[in-house]
């Protein structure tokens, strides 16, 4: 039988469609991956075996009877336990306060994939309310890297990189307000792509808005650009209780990844104007470059010029992300009952209880001032764009570094913040410009390196273009370790 970890997605659901593979077997595969990999990368922390195995069951009689088929069907997927949720399965936001919390409804971008025959196989692993870059909670442990197990998986978004990176699901969900797809992605050497502001609906309650400042986006992680580019046809689109939500540009992703890229511009900014970068990630990025210079596109060294300091920006992007944390634990003493700060601040993360206590200390002015930081961000990024197709950026500072950290604390030899300041990707959602990690290839120790795409606001096409002729040339299927 084909190795089902190596499948692309739509590899896997062409060949359900043809009988060389059945539902049963993708998603029994996918178990005996799962008991495989867990002990040495923790990657799921709920698995919905026995409503997945009837499902993929259904779905094989589905095949066998002719019916028409959905574009995933009989696909096995993972779903992030923080905000992407089916009914019924536990997802505890990573927090040992929800650790017997069940999912009363299932969240429309997981309706829109199941209705084209995508299977649930799971949950993957989240740092407690997605608010760290490294995936550890004290509920469910730490997630780490397929490549070596003793690094980071990043995060926030960790498990689900990490689940795709070792070949047990195709696509794994995930989420970004502050670049948590594209972190993970870059440390576990999977594609992510944080789409424009808006085009991916969430009809979150009972905020609905909770996701504009930072701009925060859902979507995923895969290891193929053309999946993603799947994902985003079947997940993009309006819906009628996401109140900012909107339609997609209305060019198909999937051709997008087909075009060719001898027209495109692309001004280059390894460490964005800003970061500390180390030369090893540099040297990766540069590659990228001339990947796409020897694919016909011009590429040009430009540094985005921001009117604003370093400090000033990572401020803006802090007091937003801090806010929105303690707005959401004070919506949930409000209407649950449940204070992350009162009687359960002993089973809260110590670094999620810090931020908690900085966000309910902002003011409602300093909140709206950072909008100003943010307008100025847009403008700074945009003035590039205006003149390029896409701006080209590492996406970390560094390779992935030891597992359960917060961060490094410096970058070749420059001491840092270890929060944010070794990851390319905030600014971003400071602005809402769509954004992709793309792998670069690997450190001398064997680790995954990204490089940032970004592109103006809705043009996720041309992003998916050229992350499409990086891949066509410099091509990393063979990266991935055998697990």
């Amino acid at each position: 039988m084909t190795n089902q970890s190596t499948l692309s997605a739509r590899r896997l659901a062409t060949d359900i469609e043809r009988g060389d593979i059945t539902p049963t077997d993708a998603v029994d595969a996918v178990y005996e991956r799962i008991e495989r990999t867990t002990e040495s990368i923790n990657a799921f922390v709920h698995v919905r075996e026995a409503g997945a195995r009837a499902e993929a069951k259904a779905a094989t009689q589905t095949v066998q009877s002719g019916e028409p088929l959905g574009r995933l069907h009989g696909v096995p997927i993972a779903l992030k336990d923080l905000d992407s949720t089916i009914q019924g399965m536990p997802c505890t936001y990573g927090s040992a306060v929800f650790a017997e919390s069940v999912a009363d409804e299932t969240s429309v971008i997981v309706q829109r994939l199941l209705d084209e025959g995508a299977i649930v196989v799971g949950s993957t692993n989240s740092p407690e309310f997605g608010h760290a870059a490294d995936t550890s909670n004290p509920l469910h442990g730490t997630t780490t890297n397929p490549f070596d197990p003793s690094k980071t998986a990043g995060g926030s978004s960790g498990g689900s990189a990490a689940a795709v990176a070792a070949g047990t699901v195709p696509i794994a969900l995930g989420s970004d307000a502050a670049g948590s797809i594209r972190i993970p992605a870059s440390a576990c050497g999977v594609y992510g792509l944080k789409p424009t502001a808006g085009i991916v609906p969430e009809a979150s309650r009972p905020d609905a808005l909770e996701g504009s400042a930072p701009f925060m986006a859902l979507g995923g992680l895969t290891r193929t650009v053309a999946d993603t580019a799947l994902l985003l046809e079947i997940i993009t689109g309006v819906h009628s209780r996401d109140p900012v939500s909107m339609p997609p540009s209305g060019s198909a992703y999937l051709s997008a990844t087909r075009q060719p890229i001898e027209s495109l511009s692309v001004a280059y900014s390894p460490d964005f104007g800003l970061f500390e970068v180390e030369p090893a990630v540099e040297k990766q990025v540069d590659e990228v470059a001339e990947t796409l210079r020897a694919g016909g596109a011009t590429v040009e060294r430009v540094d985005p010029t921001f009117p604003i300091s370093f400090e000033d920006m990572r401020d803006a992007e802090t007091l937003l992300f801090e806010s929105t944390l303690a707005s959401t634990a004070e919506t949930l003493k409000q209407n649950e009952g449940v204070d992350l700060l009162g009687e359960h601040r002993e089973s809260v993360t110590p670094t999620l209880v810090d931020l908690l206590e900085n966000g309910s200390d902002h003011s409602a002015v300093a909140f709206k001032q950072a909008d100003v930081v943010r307008t100025q961000v847009y403008d700074a990024i945009q003035d590039v764009l205006d003149e390029y197709d896409l701006l080209l950026t590492s996406t970390l500072a560094c390779p992935p570094f030891e597992a359960g950290q917060v961060g490094p604390s410096s970058i070749d030899g420059t001491p840092i913040d270890p929060y944010l300041d070794w990851v390319l990707t905030w600014p971003l959602n400071l602005s809402g410009h769509p954004a992709a990690s793309v792998p670069a290839g690997l450190s001398e120790n064997g680790l995954p390196i990204g490089a940032q795409l970004i592109a103006s606001r809705f043009d996720e096409e041309t992003i998916l273009s050229a992350s499409a002729a990086i891949e066509r040339r410099q091509p990393w299927q063979d990266t991935y370790p055998l697990w």
